[in-house]
Formats: C-alpha cells, structure tokens, sequence
C-alpha cells in the first residue's frame, strides 16, 4: 500500500505558504510511509521532537484498481471510495528543508502523520469535485474545504501520478488542503466531516 500525497493544490492555501511552489505546470507530490497510516479512530501522538505540529485536513481517495499510465478520461474508473483524512505536517521542520531545497519525508511521513477516516462508496455522490470538507478541533469548525477549488483535479492528479507509478489496490491519493492549517495540542479532539456525515474522529495525545 502506497500513500500518495499534493502540496500546494489550493490557491488560498498556498498564499499563507512558500509562494515559489504554487503557480507549478504540474502537482507538487509526495509520499508518506506506511506506518504514517492511522485509522480506526486512534489517538495521534503528537511527536515531542518536531516542533509544531499542524493539521491539513483534505479529501482522500482510494484507488481500487491496477493502472499505469493512465489516460485522464479514464482514471475515474480507478478510485471507489472517499473520506476525509489529516495530512499532519511539521511545519517548522518543512520550511526549514524546503528552504535548504531537502526532500519532505520527515515532516510529512512520520508515524501517524496520515490521519484517514471512514470510507464513503465515491457513487454516493454525483461529483467528487463538487464536495464539501471540514474540520472541527473541540467542537469548533477551524478548516473548510471545497473539491471545487482545487488547483488539479483528482482525475488529473491520479492520471499524472500513474506516469510514473504503478497503481494498486488499496493505494491511497491525498489530494491537498484549503487555507485554515493550524496547530494541534495535546488533549485536542479532533472531528472530519465529508458533506454533513462524520467519516473522522481521534483524540490527540
């Protein structure tokens, strides 16, 4: 199982962020290990050598097939299911590699750093590019996305990622996150919400 990921794939996001990325003729990607996966509602804990540790809440979508290279017309047939899901960041750490030009891995992909809620059958819903996303840190609404706005679609980004990977079943695509990233503390209860149905809930540790 490989966990996909895109930088910088919503313009509001990439105002509060390094500019040089945004304005890219093709998505920013990147990966996280495995064991960065957490699911089935455990807790996150958060690293104490890190630095800040900020969420991006995004949607997700899982690929349910084997392709390369595959055409964009086509790539719908490639993903089943979504959900929303956190793509935890060290943010200190990630401007300090990007500005010495170092790769993300470390503020991206450690343990527990792709937080991944329930998943939705993607024919629940007419348009995966017409969804509505949210975050709520102890109750309160702090991110709000919508598929709409984003930068590269899911069919582009799975068509582009298929260039040079191959595709399996149970690979994961997170397809990058609106503006409202913040930091997360010890205690915090965490809340995702795909439309008006909760498909995300942890505690932080």
């Amino acid at each position: 199982m490989k966990i996909f990921a895109v930088g910088m794939n919503y313009a509001e996001h990439n105002k509060t962020q390094n500019e040089a990325l945004s304005g890219k003729e093709t998505p920013v990607l990147f990966t996280k290990a495995d064991s960065a996966l957490l699911k089935d509602g455990k807790p996150f804990f958060i690293p104490d050598d890190l630095g800040m540790i900020e969420y991006e809440t995004e949607l997700v979508v899982r690929i349910c097939r084997l392709g390369k290279t595959i055409p964009e017309r086509f790539a719908h047939r490639y993903y089943d299911a979504v959900t929303v899901g956190i793509d935890f960041t060290a943010r200190e750490l990630q401007q300090h590699l990007m500005e010495q030009g170092m790769p993300w891995d470390l503020c991206k992909g450690f343990d527990g750093a792709a937080a991944l809620g329930e998943w939705v059958p993607k024919d629940r819903f007419l348009d995966v590019q017409r969804l509505r996303f949210r975050l709520a840190v102890n109750g309160r609404t702090v991110q709000e996305g919508y598929t709409g706005d984003m930068l590269y679609k899911v069919d582009e980004i799975i068509s582009y990622i298929s260039r040079y990977f191959t595709l399996k079943t149970g690979d994961i695509l997170y397809t990058g996150c609106p503006s409202g990233c913040g930091p997360v503390h010890i205690n915090d209860h965490l809340e995702g919400y795909l439309e008006d149905r909760k498909v995300l809930e942890f505690n932080c540790k």
